[in-house]
């Protein structure tokens, strides 16, 4: 895992020397990980850089954050944890949107806050090579447009950019990592965590990989190589 870290540390720039990182980490596998590996690998780094672990807590009873601020304190990182009341307010009433989509964009709009307090310019965000190709499905199905998440990706004309170091790595090698360390994975206690759009592109996308195992390598090797005369305009 770490290798492919590096690959897409290095492919893309990721990090510059000095830079303060904003880490979101919300308690699953995927930003635990993240967060490890960039820790791990800032203690032997030539260039130099800070983390700041956010966590922005949605609001929903059964939270973690005490046990995600002792696992970050375990790594030397200590965790700003943001109470907010997002993930009420999406499931409410009073939203008509998607409460996916409301709790999500709420949620981003704070890291960027929280980016500008603290003073930096990289936001790190956990999302792996699976995400991307399952983004890649959802914006076809669900928005009719050929896009995707790309590992280091400007905001606001360049004042952000956010960056996605697991860009290259599976969910399974995550998964066996996160184990091997033995790193706490926290339960989600969102209503709406098992009953996603996305959850229903990754079912798809799991019958596919079961019939054919090159088949999640050619969908991620397609997105680089896009012949746009071969499409209708």
């Amino acid at each position: 895992m770490n290798r492919e870290v590096g690959r897409a540390l290095a492919k893309y720039g990721m990090i510059d020397p000095h830079d303060r990182i904003l880490v979101g980490v919300s308690g699953g596998k995927d930003s635990m990980a993240m967060l490890w590996s960039l820790a791990e690998r800032q203690q032997r780094s030539p260039i130099p850089y800070q983390l700041f672990p956010v966590y922005i807590d949605p609001g929903f009873e059964g939270g973690f954050a005490d046990g995600l601020r002792d696992q970050c304190l375990a790594m030397g990182l200590d965790l700003r944890v943001e109470h907010t009341d997002y993930g009420l307010v999406a499931h409410s009433d009073v939203n008509r949107e998607n409460p996916c989509f409301l709790c999500a964009r709420l949620r981003r709009k704070r890291l960027f806050e929280i980016a500008r307090d603290l003073g930096c310019r990289k936001v790190a965000l956990g999302h792996n090579k699976d995400d991307i190709i399952e983004t890649f499905f959802m914006n076809i199905c669900y928005a009719g447009e050929v896009s995707t998440m790309i590992p280091a990706q400007p905001f606001f004309e360049g004042l952000f950019t956010v960056i996605r170091p697991l860009a290259f790595v599976e969910e399974d090698l995550i998964r066996r990592f996160i184990h091997q360390q033995g790193l706490a994975v926290f339960h989600n206690p969102c209503p709406s965590a098992d009953r996603t759009r996305r959850q229903e592109i990754k079912d798809l996308l799991h019958r596919l990989y079961r019939g054919n195992p090159k088949v999640k390598g050619n969908v991620f090797r397609a997105m680089h190589h896009v012949k746009l005369d071969y499409l209708p305009k």
